[in-house]
């Protein structure tokens, strides 16, 4: 639908009335191109989605930017009191709140379930829910140990990040698959939020790092699966977004922190300049700040119409930094 669809048929000018009728044909074409960017704002309209670990961060951004373009979303979180404020917020016709830990089947299971139950249907899974991993030694490493060396690698939380970030991704996707595939023919699609951290090796600790790669990779197989049914999977690989996680994981917290940080200590204005201050300074991309609202933007993208040919692809939303290193000073 463009512009034209919305403007009157054009009369033969009569004389004397020019002027009169340049202006009525310029203010219908404004009031018509008003129309069409509220309809082509509206990218999601009549769309039922999940969101894992949406209640805050990220993945509040996520569910903001989706209710904001007509989607119904279902939060599945395991911070409760966020989830269900936020879901309150946004009204309770538009969007719910169900309690999930992703690395429990059951809970994923019963997720999808619930927004089949109250909505008819499943269109959209952004799988955003995870974790950074604790960042100190295992107990008993000895005096010295380097925090997170694999030489101290806990493979106990090197067993829980995985769990969480790949394996709870992998569920979402095998549960959404299932209720997608029960609409024949109508298609879908699932996002899952990676990191640069599975582009490039250095941009995190040795399990998340491991998580992402394996993410992504889970991402082009599905992909291929999925697309004999028109369901589309892709990811999104963010830089350093100041969510509470990253800036919690930046204090040294030992605190068992979920993509929103949930766990942790409140994250000041204060904290969240600073933490923006150094992404800015390793950023290749000058005079912008990446933030959450700008991967919602990327997830809205590939979950919506708009992408309709895109399958199997990891949008990498880093402004350059892992395509490219200015080591000759350019």
């Amino acid at each position: 639908m463009t512009a034209l669809d919305f403007m009157p048929a054009e009369k033969p000018p009569q004389a004397g009335s020019v002027a009169l009728g340049t202006t009525t044909h310029n203010a219908a074409a404004a009031a018509a191109m008003r129309v069409c960017e509220f309809v082509q704002q509206r990218r999601l309209e009549g769309k039922v989605a999940i969101v894992t670990g949406g209640a805050r961060g990220i993945g509040e951004a996520i569910v903001r930017a989706f209710v904001r373009h007509g989607a119904r979303v279902v939060i599945a979180d395991i911070d409760d009191a966020a989830g269900e404020a936020l879901a309150a917020a946004l009204g309770g016709a538009l969007c719910s709140y169900v309690h999930c830990d992703v690395s429990v089947e059951a809970d994923v299971e019963r997720a999808v379930g619930c927004c089949v139950a109250r909505y008819g249907r499943l269109d959209v899974l952004c799988n955003n829910a995870g974790v950074l991993g604790r960042q100190a030694p295992p107990s008993g490493a000895g005096a010295g140990a380097k925090s997170g060396g694999i030489a101290t690698l806990d493979a106990a939380e090197f067993d829980r990040v995985l769990r969480v970030n790949t394996l709870g991704a992998a569920l979402g996707m095998k549960h959404a698959a299932r209720a997608m595939l029960q609409r024949r023919g109508a298609g879908g699609s699932i996002v899952s939020v990676a990191s640069v951290a599975g582009v490039l090796g250095g941009m995190g600790p040795h399990a998340y790092t491991a998580s992402k790669h394996a993410l992504v990779g889970l991402t082009k197989n599905a992909a291929c699966e999925l697309g004999e049914h028109g369901i589309r999977v892709n990811c999104v690989s963010p830089f350093g977004v100041a969510t509470p996680m990253l800036v919690n994981a930046w204090r040294h917290s030992h605190h068992d922190e979920d993509e929103d940080g949930s766990a942790a200590a409140p994250v000041s204005a204060e904290e969240v300049e600073k933490a923006e201050e150094m992404v800015r300074g390793m950023a290749t991309l000058k005079g912008t700040t990446l933030r959450a609202g700008d991967i919602a933007e990327a997830a809205l993208f590939l979950a919506s119409d708009e992408s309709r040919y895109i399958s199997g692809h990891n949008l990498v939303v880093d402004g350059g930094v892992t395509t490219s290193r200015n080591v000759i000073g350019l």
